[in-house]
């Protein structure tokens, strides 16, 4: 049994909707006090973080529905709300290098998985800009200093952590605006008035359909396409602007 920290996005098809029916697995144990896979490591983590496996499943149906597959299984644990397990099975670095093997000559995930520090970074700085722009604006100067060579496994923790928070609606709508900017051009052009009046939902909808209209692979690779989903859609836990 596995449950990921690291975003969705770096799963493939197999692992994505594998990671998801086991998921729903872990919920009925703990719920329903089964006692197949009670003592697994991976169940016992979980165990009173309802919030969090509730969040993790929404992170999965938001990936899901960006790959065209539809989620008609809702979680509605609650226990300790805001609170993740301290607790990883393997580290987010290690969980890459797991996928690394495990993906050689098989389809990967949406997004690429990341070689240095560079690459991860630009993968998660919207889901950053979404939560703290002073971190993203420190977290940009270190890694520059980096070379690509250079262990990246404290910042590929720090990421999977910073993207468990819960963003403001001013840090989401500073993170699309951002990306927008990637996609604008992409027909049909709506007036700036327009644009200001969509709700945060519409904004992401809309980059996500011209992302892969126009192939942005910048966009496409970015954990924000999908994360800021959850923050955003009608049963995130940010309603919509009005």
């Amino acid at each position: 049994m596995r449950i990921w920290d690291i975003n969705p996005g770096y799963l493939n098809r197999q692992s994505l909707l594998g990671e998801h029916r086991e998921l729903h697995a872990i919920v009925s144990i703990i719920v329903n006090k089964k006692k197949g896979y009670a003592n697994h490591p991976e169940t016992l983590r979980w165990v009173d973080y309802g919030w969090a496996i509730n969040q993790r499943h929404r992170l999965l149906a938001s990936e899901m529905a960006l790959r065209g597959f539809t989620d008609k299984s809702p979680v509605f644990t609650e226990s300790k709300k805001d609170a993740w397990p301290t607790i990883y099975i393997d580290k987010p670095f290690r969980q890459f290098q797991l996928l690394e093997t495990k993906y050689q000559n098989k389809e990967h995930g949406r997004i690429p998985l990341p070689k240095n520090a560079q690459q991860l970074w630009s993968q998660h700085k919207y889901s950053v800009i979404a939560r703290d722009v002073n971190l993203y604006k420190k977290l940009g100067k270190d890694v520059a200093k980096l070379k690509p060579y250079d262990d990246f496994s404290e910042l590929a923790t720090l990421l999977t952590e910073v993207l468990r928070q819960q963003p403001e609606i001013g840090g989401i709508r500073n993170a699309l605006q951002h990306m927008w900017g990637y996609v604008s051009d992409c027909p049909p052009l709506p007036t700036k008035g327009e644009i200001d009046s969509w709700p945060l939902s519409r904004l992401l909808h809309e980059i996500q359909l011209r992302s892969y209209a126009i192939q942005n692979t910048y966009l496409i690779s970015s954990t924000a396409l999908s994360e800021l989903d959850v923050w955003t859609n009608e049963n995130g836990l940010i309603k919509n602007e009005t």
